[in-house]
């Protein structure tokens, strides 16, 4: 659930750059765009080369448990969803099309806008974990399965960062 909240949390700088009107600077000129593109595609190699090299390394079981803080996983969370170049495209092409005009500092419809995305997303990602909790001894139960799951998991990642790395804009 940590997690849930940090990756709604991700969301805010996506709404605040739209309502600069970075949206504006990222159509013109694409380096931003293509900046956090690029961040977005080296977060996903990253995560999934670690998926696959740690694959079943990760102890799940109360005991052993890593320890990560709610702050680290809460900012694990906004960190994933700030490189997410989904969300900068939601929030700098699609978004602004349901206003009536461009989006201004603090612009309400926006905020509200935004605030129904986050509220959404908060409740898929808590639905999300809520399901996770529940096939959780069943994965601790199968720990090849596990291992395996883990490196697809990672193999996806590299795949969707392929896929962001070279299709066009």
């Amino acid at each position: 659930m940590f997690a849930a909240v940090g990756c709604t949390l991700g969301i805010v700088p996506h709404m605040l750059a739209a309502m600069l009107g970075l949206s504006g600077i990222m159509q013109a000129g694409s380096v931003v765009f293509e900046a956090v593109r690029w961040a977005g595609v080296a977060y996903l190699v990253f995560m999934g080369f670690s998926m696959i090299r740690d694959a079943g390394t990760l102890p799940l079981d109360d005991q052993d448990a890593p320890g990560d803080s709610a702050g680290a996983v809460v900012w694990s969370g906004v960190l994933l969803n700030v490189l997410n170049p989904k969300l900068t495209l939601f929030f700098f092409a699609f978004l602004p099309q349901s206003l009536d005009a461009s989006p201004g500092l603090l612009d309400v419809r926006l905020i509200e806008l935004g605030g129904i995305f986050m509220l959404m997303t908060l409740a898929v990602f808590a639905v999300y974990a809520t399901a996770s909790a529940a096939i959780r001894d069943l994965v601790l139960a199968a720990p090849v399965a596990r291992r395996w799951i883990e490196r697809a998991f990672g193999a996806i990642l590299i795949e969707f960062a392929a896929k962001l790395a070279f299709t066009d804009r």
